[in-house]
């Protein structure tokens, strides 16, 4: 997907995109908790959610944390920013520009530096990910710490074949990811987390239906239709259950905490 496409489909789909990834009670509090202990997040440190969306995972971690200064929620969909917004979350605040942007410098923000960053499924929007990893990583501080949570080459969610096999030939290999952060001059470290989903079958088709996956704005109506009749006939069972497991490749970068 081109970058305008990608901002359309944020843009269709923010006002509903909480429904469509709370997943169940646990997963948010899951995942926020990962990328907390993955980078070592204390209260003092410096922090950005890049790609944030609506700031789902960036408020949980700042529940779990309380920073003393605000997370910077760092995503090029005004759309998905509104949503923070508008619940006036407290501890966040809304920066509109894309990981490209805060890697060139090309947007300033209200720390000089940032000591731990995340990325949570987004690096696959990115044109040159060694370019703006590279950018990203002359942002950090001493010390400072980058994760790339994404998914890995395969997945094995209760998707049509079409959409599975369109994943595999579009996702970045997480090894590459690694490389990348190790020639930007990150002690780069790739590991997996894994959580075990279970969804209603009429819950996930609508999330399908509502292309709750950026992959799936690349099909059309029809073959989205066409597609869930291919779901239903493979996963007859009311409740599905599958591993959603990430690959999570953190660089660390060099020189003593402040």
């Amino acid at each position: 997907m081109d970058q305008r496409d990608v901002a359309g489909h944020y843009e269709e789909i923010a006002s509903e995109y909480d429904e469509h990834w709370v997943y169940g009670p646990n997963y948010i509090p899951w995942m926020s908790a990962c990328i907390t202990e993955a980078l070592s997040i204390s209260s003092a440190d410096r922090i950005a959610d890049i790609g944030s969306g609506t700031g789902l995972f960036a408020r949980e971690v700042s529940r779990i944390v309380h920073p003393e200064q605000p997370i910077l929620c760092v995503d090029p969909s005004e759309a998905m920013l509104r949503q923070i917004d508008r619940q006036s979350l407290p501890g966040l605040t809304p920066i509109l520009a894309s990981a490209e942007d805060i890697a060139d410098a090309r947007t300033t923000l209200p720390y000089d530096e940032l000591d731990a960053v995340w990325l949570k499924e987004s690096v696959h929007h990115v044109a040159d990910p060694g370019a703006t990893l590279r950018g990203l990583t002359q942002r950090l501080a001493p010390a400072g710490r980058l994760l790339v949570v994404m998914l890995p080459a395969t997945i094995q969610y209760p998707l049509f074949r079409a959409a599975l096999e369109r994943f595999e030939e579009l996702q970045p290999d997480p090894a590459g990811i690694a490389g990348h952060m190790e020639r930007a001059g990150l002690e780069a470290r790739l590991f997996h987390v894994e959580h075990e989903l279970r969804l209603d079958r009429d819950k996930y088709i609508s999330m399908v239906r509502a292309r709750y996956m950026s992959l799936l704005s690349t099909f059309s109506d029809s073959e989205i239709e066409k597609g869930i009749d291919e779901m239903r006939a493979a996963h007859p069972e009311p409740l599905l259950l599958f591993p959603d497991r990430f690959a999570f490749v953190l660089g660390v970068k060099h020189g003593e905490k402040r």
